[in-house]
C-alpha cells in the first residue's frame, strides 16, 4: 500500500491558522483538538486519498471528524496536494481561484 506524500499549499495554512485561533479564542485547547482532528483526516487521506469523494472536477473533499470543515485537495501521482481547509458554510468557488 502506498502513502501519498503530502503538499499543503499556503493558502490552507492560513485557512488552518485562522480556525487554530478561532477555536482556541472560544475555549483554550479546542483549536489543538481542531488540529489533532484535521491530521488524523490528513493521515488518512494520505493512505487512501480516493476514498473521498470528487466535489468539482479533479478536486476531492475529505470531511474533518467533530468540526464542520472539509480539506479539499487534488492528487497529483503520488501527492495529495491539499488546496483549502474550510468551514462547511464557506463557498466553496473559492476553489476555482485557488486551484493549480
Amino acid at each position: 500500500m502506498t502513502t501519498y506524500r503530502l503538499l499543503i499549499r499556503p493558502e490552507a495554512e492560513a485557512d488552518l491558522t485562522d480556525a487554530y485561533h478561532w477555536y482556541e479564542n472560544q475555549n483554550e485547547g479546542l483549536g489543538a483538538e481542531f488540529l489533532r482532528s484535521v491530521e488524523m483526516s490528513l493521515v488518512s487521506l494520505r493512505k487512501n486519498p480516493g476514498a473521498y469523494q470528487k466535489i468539482h472536477e479533479n478536486i476531492r473533499r475529505a470531511l474533518v471528524r467533530r468540526f464542520p470543515y472539509g480539506i479539499f485537495y487534488l492528487v497529483v501521482h503520488t501527492t495529495v496536494i491539499v488546496l483549502a481547509v474550510l468551514h462547511a458554510r464557506r463557498d466553496p468557488k473559492l476553489l476555482k481561484i485557488r486551484n493549480p
